[in-house]
């Protein structure tokens, strides 16, 4: 006969609700995760116009498929990515149609990031986090409008500086450097076979060598003799 979890050893409760909080965690991360990557499987091509960009604002940086996932990629690192994920979240909940899911995601996301020792707890202070769960009774659109500004900001002046004096980003910058500077000579050279090519007959022009063509010389010699 079961005894019920009463029975237990509180060890073994605070042990299963560390688990339970790892596993939610975990399930919650991967889900966010494929918000970021919502945009496709297909490779993404960056250009260095596009990249230069980044350093223009943070909004043109997560405005940009690739930008965005080269930021979150540099939070992972800081272990800091419960930030951009928040406010993805926070994103896809103001995009929902549906009353009754617009109030299951918001439960989602104040359990997930909001609430006190949420498993991946954004840095609000506790008047925003007070007003944010005061909002849920009755959820709307802009619920978690002014915890959604918060991290924004915080990421804005302190994560987004970091993330454009990081390494891996000006490692990122110089490839595209090279890139654009292979793909301009290749087209250079592509120009000049284009010229030497007769678009008539497809076939490569003679070179001028200030001699006369030797194809023509038999034809202007009898022209000459009749």
């Amino acid at each position: 006969m079961c005894r019920g979890l009463t029975s237990l050893p509180s060890t073994c409760l605070e042990r299963a609700k560390g688990l339970k909080a790892s596993l939610v965690s975990l399930l919650h991360r991967s889900h966010w995760r494929v918000l970021s990557n919502s945009h496709g499987t297909k490779e993404l091509k960056l250009t260095q116009q596009e990249s230069s960009q980044w350093k223009e604002s943070f909004e043109k940086l997560l405005t940009n498929k690739e930008g965005l996932s080269a930021f979150r990629s540099f939070l992972v690192s800081e272990y800091s990515e419960e930030n951009i994920d928040f406010y993805l979240a926070c994103e896809d909940y103001k995009s929902t149609k549906s009353s009754a899911e617009m109030a299951v995601k918001a439960q989602k996301i104040f359990e997930e990031f909001i609430q006190s020792d949420a498993p991946r707890e954004v840095n609000i202070d506790q008047r925003t986090r007070d007003v944010t769960k005061s909002n849920l009774e009755q959820p709307t659109r802009t619920c978690f409008d002014i915890a959604q500004l918060r991290i924004y900001t915080l990421m804005e002046k302190d994560c987004y500086p970091r993330f454009l004096r990081s390494a891996a980003n000006r490692e990122h910058s110089s490839q595209l450097v090279g890139k654009s500077s292979r793909s301009l000579t290749r087209g250079k050279k592509d120009r000049c076979l284009c010229d030497d090519v007769d678009p008539a007959t497809s076939r490569m022009r003679p070179q001028n060598t200030g001699k006369p063509d030797q194809r023509f010389r038999g034809s202007s010699t009898a022209a000459a003799e009749t």
